[in-house]
């Protein structure tokens, strides 16, 4: 990977304070969800995770929005994943969010529900169907997956609809509260659980969660409505990506344009926020980007200049920031405005202090895709700080898997 350093950017808007819901963030560059299996079995966060997040917190004022994360047992068809379902879970991660805060900065929670795309031979063993809005496979290969492993896909009833709005998501919020985390992110993004009821080619509904555009997005808004009342507006996130085809989105677009579908939640959003319901924030993914790839630049397609347009609150954006280095013009131009910030997670893998790599223009340390979703050490909590000499050893660090919290000594 070409080295990339950029010019300071510690003079630039990037570094003005911004708030977002009740609490004052010193910059505008945010850790940005990714997908990482460094829990333990039973979905615990590990002491590779506090480690992991400890590091990137210690710039003040930060947000870090972390990993996906389960909230319930029917959502676990991925292995080491970290969850939020039960009592030790949240013991943990209250621990991961007491250092966040101790380090002066902030912590989102986002929820992942993985719907059609679960993992058939865990769903198995764990004895759960894999439920969606409707009983679609992704492909001919997620089809033969289920049937070796004997597994059915099927749609969510409507009565479970409700119940997954009003008792799983409830007590997934209480507690992310519980834990300490500042804001919680709903993930209506590339081809997950909540952003297939929203797609027609996903959802072929006749109740009132299918259908029409509004029925297709009343299952995100009734969220957004009654977990207001749960834990209050401001501390909730959501996560869309409006150009994304990754597992198979969009595939309607010549039937429903992407910006009649994302416009109209927006709108609904604003309604909200006008009454004095207005949520944290909207995390939109550029078309640079879909899923965790990056797209050619001849295959981008459409704009999100559109959310402006609609929604008037704090926006963070995300995709591929680091391509026009060392200017970071499009990092520049997008938090030139008093209610964007930036997203990164590649290069904050890499690069455990990429705040002050940014502030400063340092060089950063490239990435290495291929470690991302192992279950070890190595890739993970192996790359040095600005002046660090450490040494890490492949051999070594891959024998190094996650822990119970209680066993790390820092």
């Amino acid at each position: 990977m070409t080295v990339i350093q950029g010019v300071p950017l510690k003079d630039t808007n990037v570094f003005k304070s911004i708030k977002i819901g009740k609490n004052e963030l010193s910059h505008r560059i945010v850790y940005a969800p990714t997908s990482r299996f460094r829990a333990l079995d039973d979905h615990t966060p590990s002491d590779l995770e506090l480690k992991y997040y400890t590091d990137r917190s210690q710039y003040p004022g930060s947000l870090i929005i972390s990993e996906g994360t389960f909230i319930s047992p029917q959502d676990s068809a991925y292995r080491n994943v970290p969850g939020i379902f039960t009592d030790e879970h949240v013991k943990a991660w209250k621990t991961i969010v007491d250092t966040v805060h101790a380090n002066g900065s902030f912590i989102s929670n986002q929820y992942w529900n993985l719907g059609r795309v679960a993992a058939a031979k865990i769903a198995k063993e764990k004895g759960f169907d894999i439920v969606a809005p409707s009983a679609i496979f992704e492909n001919d290969h997620f089809e033969k997956e289920a049937k070796d492993a004997g597994v059915i896909l099927r749609a969510l009833s409507t009565e479970e609809v409700k119940d997954l709005i009003y008792n799983t998501f409830t007590k997934a919020a209480k507690r992310s509260m519980e834990a300490g985390f500042d804001y919680i992110e709903l993930h209506f993004a590339h081809g997950y659980l909540l952003d297939q009821f929203s797609q027609p080619v996903t959802n072929k509904r006749t109740d009132e969660y299918g259908g029409s555009i509004e029925n297709r997005a009343r299952l995100l808004l009734e969220l957004v409505d009654h977990l207001s009342s749960v834990i209050g507006a401001d501390k909730i996130g959501i996560r869309i990506s409006p150009w994304g085809t990754f597992q198979g989105m969009l595939a309607h677009k010549d039937e429903v344009h992407p910006i009649t579908t994302h416009s109209y939640l927006l709108h609904q959003l604003q309604k909200r926020a006008d009454a004095g319901k207005e949520i944290a924030y909207v995390s939109v993914v550029e078309p640079r980007t879909s899923g965790a790839y990056d797209v050619a630049v001849e295959d981008q397609t459409g704009s999100n200049d559109f959310v402006y347009a609609v929604w008037k609150g704090k926006v963070i954006k995300a995709g591929n920031y680091t391509y026009d280095a060392p200017e970071f013009t499009s990092l520049m131009h997008d938090t030139a405005d008093d209610r964007t910030l930036v997203g990164f997670a590649r290069f904050y893998t890499s690069n455990p202090d990429l705040v002050s790599k940014l502030k400063n223009g340092y060089e950063l340390t490239p990435y290495n895709r291929a470690l991302f979703h192992n279950n070890n050490n190595w890739g993970y909590n192996t790359f040095n700080k600005h002046g660090e000499t450490n040494v890490y050893h492949e051999v070594e660090e891959i024998k190094v898997i996650p822990q119970a919290i209680k066993d790390l000594k820092i």
